[in-house]
């Protein structure tokens, strides 16, 4: 893992520039802390809807509009559902799987992309706020930049379309301290 993240971020770099770190967020199905109430509110929600459109599938065909319309309105709310409930942790396992984050002497790089590639290059002498948010077995993420109070609430990008509120960051690295450090140190050299 760590050597394709080096090829892959090394595949950015401009000429005479240095890596100094690669690498990739943690992989596979996690769960986050607003998973505390995404969880119960998702099997709700989703519970609700399949148990609508349940109830209104037994509607008899000859009923009219009713018998038809029902039924089609509860479809996106069942869709809705089956993505809280268990697609989100499939699409947020897919998404950090096609994940990258380098730091070079000049700027840090976060390459990632589900169905495009999108490449974000933070220049370190321009950045200013850089946060850690650190675990007890040295897992974390470093942010760069405000975080937006809300993101936390959607569960990071899991949801389609947040991820463009979010700050940029390296989300769920190992030894995030180690990797913080050295950003700092290349700020100053820079």
């Amino acid at each position: 893992m760590e050597h394709q993240s080096e090829m892959i971020i090394s595949s950015e770099l401009d000429p005479g520039e240095k890596l100094i770190w690669s690498g990739m967020p943690r992989q596979g199905i996690l769960f986050r802390g607003s998973d505390i109430f995404m969880i119960p509110f998702s099997l709700m929600w989703g519970g609700f809807a399949i148990f609508w459109e349940i109830g209104v599938l037994s509607i008899p065909k000859d009923a009219g509009p009713v018998g038809i319309i029902f039924p089609l309105f509860g479809i996106p709310f069942v869709l809705i559902g089956l993505y809280m409930i268990f697609g989100r942790f499939i699409v947020d396992s897919k998404t950090r799987s096609n994940s990258y984050y380098g730091v070079t002497d000049q700027r840090v790089i976060i390459k990632s992309g589900l169905f495009r590639k999108n490449v974000k290059s933070l220049n370190l002498r321009t950045l200013t706020d850089i946060s850690l948010n650190e675990k007890k077995e040295g897992h974390g993420s470093i942010t760069f930049g405000q975080e937006n109070p809300m993101a936390s609430w959607f569960g990071g990008a899991s949801f389609p379309g947040m991820g463009a509120y979010n700050s940029p960051k390296f989300e769920m690295i190992t030894n995030a301290k180690d990797v913080y450090n050295k950003i700092r140190e290349a700020q100053k050299k820079s």
